[in-house]
């Protein structure tokens, strides 16, 4: 038998089938094969339609079906990873009233921002463990400020994952894990923040049913079933956000664990039991996939907006063919690129500088000696060093980190950008090959809790290689104090 596991992005969708008993993955695909619209009608608006994620999650579901040759009578449940902080509203009949807000859309940083002065930064600290700032919540009081009229027939309110599982099930519920997300979840009374919708004049009657993370949340509908070809009746039985779902797909489940991911944004998350913070500005928590009143682990999150976004710039602008070959060229320049240094950060506002936008800068471009060799090489240190930057504002937060573990993907497959993190940060970190799909699909068939099994499956099947801190170290760190003290000039202007 077998297990299908959503990973829902802002770029696609990826879909895994994996075999029940042993964890292996059959096969993954990604749906569209391009990328899908993000819809930005002013500047730092991002929006995209909930029912083109459907569309994409049934086309991507019939394919899989068919190239993987299982007959779809053998699939048992399902599990679905989805893109954080988005907003989805339906009216009663079911249906998206807007586009969704997504993760990366900045128009209610103003409305988060006054929400924690007026609300008080102990009370959110404390209460919330962060700043409402831009997420969810703070977006629902945009609709409700500036769109009266579509707030008027809103009947639930949504993250992205939950949309997916509504349009599966027809059942509209959340999570805590969800509501954690939006910045909805008071820690200190376990319950749903009822004062924040209260602040913000929200009905908490919009608010969804809230079910449990491993636990039968819906059964596939007749009119699901025809379109995606999945069989009637199944269950979803897991949902997460993308960035717990993929600590979860690590294995990364206890406090002192750290799961990085190195795409178009860089994300470090670390699980811990420790529910107090002095960075709720720059530093999000939120309940992790095993949260639960007598186990409160969250997950620390820092995010780096201008991470992958900056190689994938210069993979576009320069005449490189690939990712190999660009890595394979910054290997031909020695550490610290021969005094380039790269300021990486121009894909808007940062969180970990203060909600600051300083943009990219290239610093010390000598045009004698510089190639783009060491425009491949500095962009990637650049980038690692922005990681460094991040883990060095979690360490002095309290952060334990015991073991860091990344994904096969994206800018892990650096060894410039590995070795350079790990000698930095003196970590070791295991590199698996897994995604936030297969994790999602192994995720689901947990119903008991058992959350042991992702470890074995893991270790059995998808270890790929260890990095490990160079004892030769000191170019490493005398280019990222190089690089540190120009980003502290530009912060400080």
């Amino acid at each position: 038998m077998y297990n299908i596991g959503y990973d829902l992005g802002s770029s696609s969708v990826k879909v895994s089938i994996v075999c029940s008993k042993t964890g292996k993955n059959i096969h993954t695909l990604n749906e569209p094969s391009d990328e899908m619209e993000i819809i930005s009608t002013k500047k730092d608006w991002a929006e995209q339609d909930p029912e083109c994620w459907w569309k994409h999650i049934c086309n991507g579901t019939k394919k899989i079906i068919q190239e993987s040759k299982i007959k779809n009578n053998q699939i048992i449940s399902i599990g679905i990873s989805y893109q954080m902080h988005g907003l989805v509203i339906i009216d009663k009949y079911g249906n998206s009233l807007r586009n969704s807000i997504i993760w990366c859309d900045s128009r209610a940083v103003k409305i988060g921002d006054k929400a924690f002065h007026d609300l008080g930064t102990e009370k959110c600290s404390e209460n919330i463990l962060n700043s409402p700032g831009n997420f969810t919540a703070s977006k629902l009081k945009w609709v409700r400020e500036n769109e009266p009229e579509i707030y008027k027939k809103i009947y639930k309110f949504m993250l992205p994952g939950d949309f997916i599982a509504f349009k599966m099930t027809d059942k509209v519920n959340t999570t805590r894990n969800g509501l954690s997300e939006g910045i909805l979840w008071d820690y200190k009374e376990n319950k749903l923040a009822e004062w924040l919708l209260d602040y913000y004049k929200i009905d908490v009657s919009l608010t969804p049913d809230i079910v449990e993370n491993f636990t039968n949340q819906g059964n596939t509908t007749s009119k699901s079933a025809k379109e995606t070809g999945l069989p009637l009746g199944i269950p979803v039985t897991y949902r997460a956000g993308d960035q717990p779902n993929n600590a979860l797909s690590l294995n990364v489940l206890k406090d002192g664990e750290v799961a990085a991911t190195g795409g178009t944004s860089g994300v470090v998350y670390a699980v811990t039991n420790r529910l107090k913070s002095k960075e709720s500005t720059r530093i999000n928590h939120f309940a992790h996939v095993n949260y639960s009143k007598d186990n409160q682990l969250v997950g620390k999150l820092l995010c780096i907006n201008g991470a992958g976004i900056m190689y994938k710039w210069l993979k576009k602008n320069t005449p490189a063919t690939s990712y190999e070959k660009m890595n394979n060229l910054a290997n031909k320049i020695s550490i610290g690129s021969n005094g380039l240094v790269i300021i990486p950060f121009g894909n808007g506002s940062e969180r970990m500088l203060n909600n600051k936008n300083i943009g990219t800068h290239f610093l010390n471009l000598n045009l004698n000696i510089h190639s783009k060799n060491h425009l491949f090489r500095a962009s990637l240190e650049a980038i690692a060093f922005s990681f460094v930057y991040g883990i060095e504002i979690m360490k002095n937060d309290g952060t334990k980190i015991k073991v860091i573990k990344a994904g096969n993907d994206n800018l892990f497959k650096s060894d410039i950008f590995s070795n350079t993190v790990s000698t930095l940060i003196n970590h070791n970190i295991e590199i698996y090959n897994t995604t936030g799909s297969i994790g999602a699909a192994r995720a689901s068939g947990l119903v008991d809790g058992s959350y042991n099994k992702i470890g074995n499956f893991l270790s059995k099947n998808n270890h790929i290689k260890t990095y490990k801190p160079s004892t030769q170290n000191k170019e490493y760190i005398k280019a990222y104090k190089n690089w540190k003290k120009e980003l502290k000039t530009l912060i400080n202007k």
